[in-house]
């Protein structure tokens, strides 16, 4: 078998049961692909199916594309039989480097040699990743945000024994899978979204432990204020248009001896009994009673709103 062009990849086989692999599931089966879905358990069979089932409500609602189906779906305990005739393998094992070490070492020799296998990795290095994997040359990061099939970034870095023509390759058939690849730079830990993410994370911790907003109120600041601004144009972008004409030199010049001032405490706060409780009373409160399945719907519906809002703001190609 020799590496089919990313274009022309029908059969993947996707690893993991949660939600992560669930949603990658639901994505490359609504964009037309067949898919071999391995559980570690099959006793998990039932809850993945309802993952990828209320999935496919929203991928309906943006459209599927030519010969996706959920019958294409086959569901599988047996890891040789998910792999063994894949063009392309998105890994999302549970997040524990020994698990991922031991999974790559079997992945390796079960894989078709020229068969990329990507791992949905939120925080671990390919490096370490592929340490016991007998093809590492093949062995890229690609991590999704969740729900991965509804947001359409996917951050890829290879790792110290990965090929240049793997990353390029799983460039390439992201983009053709329906997704938006960001190759990064170089590898470095926690990548670029999930590291802006968890600055985010630290601040709300901090004010909540210090009794300076509550999680009702830095979830309401967020979705009312920059939230919706950075649906459409980033961080960077955002502050160069606030500035006018003078854009992002207007901005630090004006700006940037505010960026001494003790805002941001960089240091992680200590995850103390009290703080944790406080972050779960707060949540619980504004689920209501909600529970999971209601409460991701009800984002969905919200992701796929706020992505064809996105499409019809873009000007025609």
């Amino acid at each position: 078998m020799t590496r089919p062009l990313p274009e022309e990849v029908r059969r993947v086989a996707s690893i993991g049961g949660g939600p992560i692999g669930g949603g990658w599931t639901a994505h490359f089966l609504a964009r037309g692909y067949a898919v071999r879905s391995y559980l570690h358990d099959a006793s998990e069979e039932t809850a993945f199916r309802r993952i990828v089932e209320t999935a496919w409500r929203s991928l309906e609602t943006l459209g599927l594309e030519e010969h996706a189906s959920l019958e294409r779906l086959h569901v599988t305990s047996d890891l040789a039989e998910a792999v063994g005739d894949a063009e392309f393998v998105q890994e999302s094992a549970p997040e524990n480097l020994d698990i991922k070490r031991s999974l790559y070492a079997i992945l390796g020799d079960l894989t078709p040699p020229d068969t990329i296998i990507a791992s949905s990795t939120s925080g671990l290095t390919m490096t370490d990743i592929q340490a016991q994997c007998p093809t590492p040359a093949r062995t890229v990061v690609g991590h999704p945000f969740n729900p991965p099939y509804l947001l359409p970034l996917v951050e890829i870095a290879g790792g110290r024994d990965t090929a240049p023509e793997a990353v390029a390759w799983a460039r390439a058939f992201y983009r053709a899978a329906g997704k938006e690849p960001l190759v990064l730079t170089r590898e470095i830990p926690g990548f670029i979204a999930t590291r802006l993410q968890e600055a985010l994370w630290r601040e709300a911790l901090h004010m909540v432990a210090n009794d300076e907003a509550t999680p009702e109120q830095i979830d309401l600041a967020l979705r009312h204020g920059p939230g919706p601004r950075l649906a459409l144009m980033g961080q960077c972008m955002a502050f160069h248009v606030a500035c006018g004409e003078g854009g992002m030199a207007t901005n630090l010049d004006q700006f940037g001896p505010a960026l001494e001032l003790p805002w941001s405490r960089l240091a992680a706060p200590a995850l103390t009994r009290e703080l944790r409780d406080r972050m779960v009373e707060g949540c619980d409160a504004m689920a209501a009673g909600r529970g999971f399945e209601e409460l991701a719907a009800g984002r969905d519906r919200g992701i796929v709103a706020i992505l064809q809002a996105i499409r019809a703001s873009r000007p025609d190609p």
